[in-house]
């Protein structure tokens, strides 16, 4: 795989290192091909030294930028002058610092919040972001309809989950139990209910988005999920 070549679209950084992430027994549950697992790795260990973003936040962050028409990083776009009411599920890497610069922000984390049936009344936010959660929620359509609910009309879903290009997404219901966390982790809360594929446009559709697409940073690695109410 080649190295990213850009600027990190979260801090204007230039340098970059990738480790490996995966571990045997999370690639032999999804079957991963020797492609796959390199571009998950890829999506999961390749970082930004400065502010030490993974490349599928550099993907979360570039989809924000794209949607609001900003031409610059992350770092230059959350200003207290800028008057977007955001909701950060879980900590989208570490990229909190930056949109917590803006003062209709705010971050709420499992378990205080339930994604599949959240507290906040219907048109509250224009944007909803989250990062590598969706695949750990039982029901994730309900969630994605949870995040529809809470957006005003022609808010933002904006998310990343690990995408196996090349294949249908499929619940792992029935599978043996796969976790995110290490080998040996058994952690209910990074279980892993669902891998997505391509297709996850669809659940999207399904949750009642009007418009659901894939912004593609760097393919195949560096994908993210745009959904507009």
């Amino acid at each position: 795989m080649k190295m990213f070549t850009g600027v990190c679209p979260v801090c204007g950084g230039e340098e970059f290192s990738e480790h490996y992430v995966l571990y045997p027994e999370l690639v032999q549950a999804w079957q991963l091909s020797t492609e796959e697992e390199a571009y998950i790795n890829r999506q999961q260990g390749l970082y930004c030294h400065r502010c030490r973003n993974n490349l599928r936040a550099f993907a979360l962050a570039a989809a924000i930028l794209w949607e609001y028409g900003f031409v610059g990083t992350l770092a230059e776009f959350c200003v207290p002058s800028r008057n977007i009411r955001m909701l950060e599920i879980n900590e989208a890497a570490n990229l909190a610092p930056y949109l917590s610069r803006m003062p209709g922000h705010i971050l709420m984390s499992y378990p205080q919040i339930d994604m599949q049936a959240m507290s906040f009344p219907d048109e509250t936010f224009d944007l909803v972001i989250h990062s590598d959660t969706l695949e750990h929620i039982a029901y994730p359509e309900r969630a994605l309809s949870e995040c529809r609910r809470i957006l005003k009309k022609g808010g933002k879903c904006i998310f990343t989950v690990p995408i196996v290009v090349g294949r249908q997404t499929r619940a792992r219901t029935g599978l043996a139990p796969s976790f995110h966390g290490g080998g040996n982790c058994r952690d209910e809360a990074v279980r892993v209910h669902t891998e997505f594929g391509m297709d996850v446009w669809q659940m999207v559709l399904r949750a009642g988005f009007s418009n659901g697409g894939i912004y593609a940073l760097d393919y195949p690695a560096g994908l993210a999920v745009v959904a507009k109410k």
